[in-house]
């Protein structure tokens, strides 16, 4: 079965440079949005599909650039005989080097025999098929594939719609199952003829009076009709194109008429019968219409977890439940880097399938913040919906996310991201070193720490700059939150007896929060888990610290808005 080894892209709509080499199974495009997932798959689908003509627009070429041509290349391996054929493809066939991912002048010891197909289309929109390889050009040799062996590698699409699929209509995959000889148009000349044929004029009493009206003024005007006009079926309005044979249920309801995540599921079903026959299938968006468990179905039916593939699959995926499902081997991270398009496979940055599955909704974004644990988590959600309420724009609106490093492996966790090639910041608690090396490593490869000052913990930080009421209010959440004998115990502790929760009630009450006190609150605060949880500190950023903002001290200040500045402008 031919497989697609390299993927060559230059100036087509939003990338200006691509080179990939995709896996023999399924490769999943992931990443943020308009990174050019979808015209990947289009790439493919314009270069290998089994067409005479298409047709191009200026805005197809890359930021409108019509007088550099759009070209799309692909190489493909594991070939079968008839595309072998010294006699028809001899000049054109190459090498491809597995291990370098190279493709070499002619085919040779250690070498896949390949063939490379390109789709050129110039500023005068009309595009060109040929094989190329560099002894064809040296000797002015010039030929596309025969249409045969064009139809024969087409890759089967799925997209929003699938109707088409499940008819017998060119290049659908019941055509494909039934290798083209679905030949009926003898059967359906006849159907035609007979429906002509049973057509009764006399049962649509309607036509009587406008028949005579004909007639007569056929008679009026001396045109030549006969003794009598009739109303029949025209001869060339009855019809019938590809498409019209199709599935039926039991009932005689076309199959078409089936919910879109179950055509989907059908369709995907069928093309793996048809493997031996068509072995790519392009999806956009393949959950698009389907509940997780028939994702993880789908996923099943293409074989994700087979260890021979049965088909190349290019797939793109908003859906954090295929980036749990899949292996890191068949991720493939699309990003944008300049003028330069990269798709990366994640399981060149290590074993990293850890990180994935417990992060997958991370892959989807642009830029990650790894938030030391979940206060620092709760604290960013609850201040990005005051800010946002306030009419500034929204961490997702500049395509982060925050993930939790989990304390320890705060880290770790983000040097895993950042080795996937993501833009990645750690947001922290600065009352513990970083591990030996980390922060080092981390910064060299481009991360970003942000941490509070003083060897400070979160809580303490909050105690420490927030003004007198909103400190007080802080206070009181935590009372709402853990119960107020277990604070006033807490207290006591961290005091060694000195000090009462009523004491410091009062003080806020009748005057402000010395040092101490503010002090003491944090500590308590940060080792008895006050506000621990996501909930609790997003209600006290959206509630009580968002509100306090422009008067709380710089060293809170300072370290927020410098996680808001780096986030935005990854979101340029």
């Amino acid at each position: 079965m031919a497989l697609v080894r390299v993927l060559e892209i230059q100036n087509f709509r939003a990338v200006k440079t691509l080179r990939w080499i995709p896996g023999p199974g399924i490769n999943c495009l992931i990443g943020p949005g308009d990174s050019g997932k979808s015209t990947i798959l289009d790439a493919i689908d314009l270069c290998l599909g089994a067409r005479r003509s298409l047709s191009f627009t200026d805005a197809d070429f890359h930021a409108l650039d019509f007088g550099r041509a759009i070209r799309i290349a692909v190489t493909l391996g594991a070939l079968d005989d008839p595309l072998k054929n010294i006699d028809a493809y001899g000049d054109f066939l190459v090498g491809f080097d597995p291990a370098s991912g190279s493709v070499e002048a002619e085919p040779g010891a250690g070498l896949e025999t390949a063939l490379t197909l390109q789709l050129t289309v110039q500023e005068d929109l009309e595009p060109e098929w040929t094989l190329v390889s560099p002894r064809a050009q040296a000797s002015g040799r010039v030929r596309n594939l025969n249409w045969a062996d064009r139809t024969r590698i087409a890759p089967a699409r799925l997209g929003v719609t699938a109707g088409m699929h499940l008819t017998w209509r060119r290049g659908s995959v019941l055509t494909k199952l039934t290798d083209g000889k679905a030949d009926a148009s003898k059967e359906l000349t006849r159907a035609a003829r007979e429906m002509r044929d049973a057509f009764d004029e006399k049962e649509l009493k309607e036509l009587e009076e406008p028949l005579k009206l004909v007639a007569a003024a056929a008679g009026d005007m001396g045109v030549p009709i006969g003794k009598a006009v009739q109303a029949l079926i025209d001869a060339g309005s009855v019809t019938f194109t590809g498409g019209t044979i199709s599935l039926h249920d039991e009932g005689g309801v076309p199959l078409r008429a089936l919910g879109l995540g179950s055509s989907r599921l059908l369709i995907a079903a069928l093309q793996r019968k048809a493997a031996e026959k068509a072995t790519t299938f392009l999806i956009d968006e393949l959950e698009y219409g389907l509940e997780p468990h028939r994702i993880i179905r789908l996923l099943g039916a293409l074989g994700a977890n087979e260890d021979v593939p049965p088909l190349q699959v290019f797939a793109t995926s908003h859906s954090p439940i295929a980036v749990t499902e899949l292996n890191a081997h068949q991720l493939h991270i699309v990003r944008r880097n300049g003028g330069q398009h990269t798709v990366r496979c994640a399981s060149d940055a290590g074993n990293v399938q850890g990180t994935i599955r417990a992060h997958a909704h991370a892959l989807l974004a642009s830029s990650i913040v790894v938030c030391e644990g979940g206060s620092e988590i709760g604290l960013m959600r609850g201040l990005d919906q005051h800010f946002t309420a306030s009419g500034e724009k929204s961490l997702a609106a500049c395509g982060a996310t925050l993930v939790n490093g989990n304390g320890d492996e705060t880290f770790s966790r983000a040097i895993a991201l950042q080795s996937l090639g993501y833009r990645t910041a750690i947001l922290r608690d600065s009352d513990k070193p970083a591990p030996p090396g980390a922060d080092a490593a981390f910064v060299a490869g481009g991360g970003k720490v942000f941490a509070w000052g003083g060897g400070r913990a979160l809580e303490q930080e909050l105690f420490a700059a927030l003004p007198d009421g909103p400190a007080s209010q802080l206070l009181n959440l935590a009372i709402e939150a853990k119960d107020r004998a277990l604070i006033e115990a807490h207290v006591k502790t961290i005091s060694n007896g000195t000090r009462t929760l009523h004491d410091l009630e009062t003080e806020a009450l009748f005057g402000s929060l010395s040092p101490a006190s503010r002090a003491l609150l944090g500590d308590a605060a940060a080792r008895f888990g006050w506000l621990k949880t996501i909930t609790t500190m997003e209600t006290a950023g959206r509630s009580i610290v968002g509100p306090a903002y422009d008067e709380a001290d710089a060293s809170l200040t300072n370290v927020v808005d410098g996680v808001l500045d780096w986030v935005a402008d990854g979101g340029r």
